[in-house]
């Protein structure tokens, strides 16, 4: 990739998702820290990742990427556990440098993972997410680098959860049945469970549901929270980068699906009126 001339003046914090998930860490990381400015990107014209290769979730999630930096973001944040999974490492180690080594991508997974340790009493961790992300053995990876043999992980994959929340039908009592089969596959194949993480963005929306399938002494991460609160650490951390995050309380949003249905379908994630704005990739 040809070095790119980018904006260097301070510009907003970016958080980019392939659907509609990510608002539930934008929610969070506004509540948190209020008073940046956001620049929020769907790739929602090419959603879902979670079915395609590492090489094409890569190529998507740099083009985001890069096109955030370029309308002035310096730390953008993959709010999307596929994205995060299979192209966080190489935009990290291979794109960074070329583009512009003093930005920063940080991802959704090593906060969850950093959490687990603290919860966890029995070493018996289960993961509920999309095909993608189980299927890119990440989480396991990644806390097997943390806690080394200490924690087991079970990973349970769940392709029909993102198209029910999407279609505004996860409330329903046909969304019921594949949530219930999903969480007793995961509790059957390790009893010992005691941590559940939701390795995907949209899950919160059906948090509810999933603790009522569950052993009061079975516990339930949820990543928006973890992910605010890691960003506001890294953020005291790393001056540098904080110094780059311009402060007007500000939240812009950008879509390459229509606005219109990005509009309807966002208002089953966040709780006020939004503009967006068209954007597509040639």
């Amino acid at each position: 990739m040809k070095n790119t001339q980018l904006p260097t003046a301070p510009g907003p914090i970016g958080i980019f998702d392939s659907g509609y998930g990510g608002l539930t860490i934008l929610e969070k990381i506004r509540k948190e820290l209020p008073q940046y400015d956001y620049l929020y990107l769907g790739d929602n014209a090419r959603t879902p990742y979670g079915t395609r290769s590492f090489d094409v979730v890569y190529k998507y999630t740099l083009e985001c990427v890069t096109h955030l930096f370029e309308m002035g973001c310096h730390l953008v944040i993959l709010a999307c556990n596929t994205a995060s999974a299979k192209a966080l490492r190489s935009i990290q180690q291979n794109d960074l440098p070329l583009l512009d080594p003093n930005r920063r991508v940080l991802g959704v997974i090593r906060p969850t993972i950093e959490a687990v340790g603290n919860i966890t009493k029995t070493g018996h961790v289960g993961l509920l997410a999309t095909n993608g992300t189980v299927q890119s053995n990440s989480y396991p990876l990644e806390i097997e680098k943390v806690y080394g043999d200490n924690i087991t992980v079970y990973s349970e994959a769940c392709p029909m959860w993102v198209p029910l929340i999407e279609n505004n039908e996860h409330l329903s009592v046909g969304a019921d049945y594949f949530i219930k089969q999903n969480v007793s596959h995961l509790l059957t194949a390790d009893p010992k469970i005691d941590t559940i993480m939701l390795g995907c963005t949209h899950y919160p929306l059906l948090e509810e549901k999933i603790k009522s399938l569950l052993p009061e002494n079975v516990a339930v991460l949820s990543q928006g929270r973890l992910v605010a609160k890691s960003l506001a650490t890294y953020l005291h951390r790393h001056i540098e980068i904080e110094a780059l995050c311009t402060k007007n309380g500000t939240c812009h949003y950008f879509t390459t699906e229509a606005v219109d249905k990005f509009i309807s379908s966002a208002s089953l994630f966040l709780k006020e009126d939004i503009h967006a704005e068209h954007i597509e990739f040639v």
